[in-house]
C-alpha cells in the first residue's frame, strides 16, 4: 500500500467512524423502536457474540459482501483506487466479491488481471453500452464475452451517454437510443439476445424507467434469468414505487446506492429508502456502493455506512445479509453464502 492510498484510507475510516457514531446515536431509539419484533434490529453498536465475545459491526456488515457497483482507475476521471487497490481493500474486509463499473471502457480483462494479483475475492467486470462501445451495440457485448477468464458478467444499457440521462440534464450531445415511440429497438433487443444467451446480468442503466421496463419484459421473454434496475430511485432515473415494483414483477432486483452519507441531505435521504425498501421488500433489493470516486468514502467504508444506517432503521442482520450477500450473488449466478 502506497503512502497516499494509506492517507486515503485513513480519511475514509474517519469518516466512517463519524457514520458509525452517527447510527449508534441516532439508532439506539430509532433503531429499537422500528426493529420491534425483528429479532437482532439495530441498536448500531457492537454486538455480543459467541461466549460473549463483542461483534465489531463494521466487520460483521462487511464478510461476505459483495458490491456490484464499484468505480476504480484506470478511468478517464479521478478515482479513489486503483483496480487492485480496490479489490484489496475489499478482501482486507472480508468481502466476498466486487463488480468493476467503468461508463466507458469494458472491465471483463480488468477482473481477470485483478483475480490474478488478488487471489481470495470474486472480481467481475462488465461492459456499459455509451457511446464509446457503440450505442447499443451486441457485437461488443459478444466480444466482452470472449476476453479471456469470461469475467464480464454485467451489460449496462448505456448510462453518461443515454438519450434520457442526456434529456433530463437539458444536454445538447449525441446520445444512444434503446427505444423509439415506446417500442424497443431491434438493436436492443439483440443486445439483449447476447445477455440472455451467455447468462449475463441485465442492467438498466440510466435509461427511463419506463424503457427500464420494456428491456425487463423483453428479458423476461428472451429467458434472462439475472436483471437489476440500476440504482432505481437516483437520477436520472427516479423510479416511482409502481414502477420498481413492476420491474420485481418482471424477474429483476432493485439496486440502492448507498454512495456518501457525508452530506446533510443524506439523512433525508435514508430516511425515505428504509420506506421504500420495507415496502419493496428486502428480498428483491440489492444494496451497493457506486463509489470510487476522489474525495468520497473508499467503497467498502461506504457499504458498512450505509449497512449500518439502515440497521439503526430496524433492518435486522439476516435482512442486511439478504440485500448485501445473498441476493448480488443470486444476481451474479454464484452459489449463496454460508450463514455466519
Amino acid at each position: 500500500m502506497n503512502p497516499d492510498w494509506r492517507a486515503r484510507t485513513l480519511v475514509s475510516q474517519i469518516a466512517l467512524a463519524l457514520i458509525v457514531a452517527l447510527v449508534v446515536v441516532g439508532g439506539k431509539g430509532m433503531g429499537a423502536q422500528r426493529g420491534a419484533g425483528r429479532g437482532d434490529a439495530a441498536s448500531g453498536g457492537g454486538q455480543r457474540g459467541g461466549r460473549g465475545a463483542v461483534v465489531d459491526p463494521v466487520a460483521r456488515a462487511l464478510a461476505g459482501a459483495i458490491d456490484i457497483h464499484v468505480h476504480s482507475l484506470p478511468d478517464n476521471v479521478a478515482r479513489s483506487v486503483d483496480i487492485f487497490e480496490a479489490a484489496t481493500l475489499a478482501k482486507a474486509h472480508g468481502m466476498r466479491g466486487m463488480v468493476l463499473k467503468n461508463h466507458y471502457d469494458q472491465t471483463g480483462g480488468y477482473a481477470y488481471e485483478v483475480r490474478k494479483l488478488v487471489p481470495g475475492i470474486e472480481v467481475f467486470g462488465g461492459i456499459d453500452l455509451n457511446l464509446p462501445q457503440g450505442g447499443m451495440n451486441p457485437h461488443a457485448v459478444e466480444h466482452m464475452t470472449q476476453i479471456t477468464g469470461g469475467w464480464g458478467r454485467f451489460v449496462w444499457m448505456s448510462t453518461f451517454d443515454a438519450e434520457n440521462a442526456v434529456k433530463v440534464a437539458k444536454e445538447n450531445r449525441p446520445f444512444v437510443s434503446v427505444s423509439k415511440d415506446g417500442a424497443l429497438l431491434p438493436a436492443t433487443k439483440e443486445v439483449i439476445g447476447v445477455v440472455a444467451k451467455h447468462a449475463l446480468v441485465l442492467a438498466s442503466g440510466h435509461v427511463a424507467a419506463e424503457e427500464g421496463l420494456m428491456i425487463f419484459r423483453e428479458g423476461k421473454r428472451q429467458g434472462v434469468q439475472h436483471m437489476v434496475m440500476t440504482h432505481a430511485e437516483n437520477n436520472p432515473i427516479s423510479a416511482t414505487m409502481s414502477q420498481m415494483k413492476a420491474a420485481i414483477a418482471e424477474g429483476a432486483f432493485i439496486e440502492f446506492c448507498g454512495s456518501t452519507l457525508l452530506p446533510p441531505s443524506a439523512a433525508e435521504r435514508m430516511d425515505k429508502w428504509a420506506k421504500d425498501i420495507r415496502e419493496l421488500g428486502p428480498e428483491h433489493v440489492i444494496l451497493s456502493t457506486d463509489l470510487g470516486q476522489a474525495g468520497n468514502p473508499l467503497p467498502p467504508d461506504g457499504l458498512a455506512a450505509f449497512m449500518l444506517a439502515l440497521k439503526a432503521h430496524g433492518y435486522s442482520d439476516q435482512e442486511l445479509d439478504m440485500m448485501a450477500k445473498e441476493n448480488p450473488a443470486k444476481l451474479l449466478g454464484l452459489p449463496p453464502p454460508s450463514k455466519p
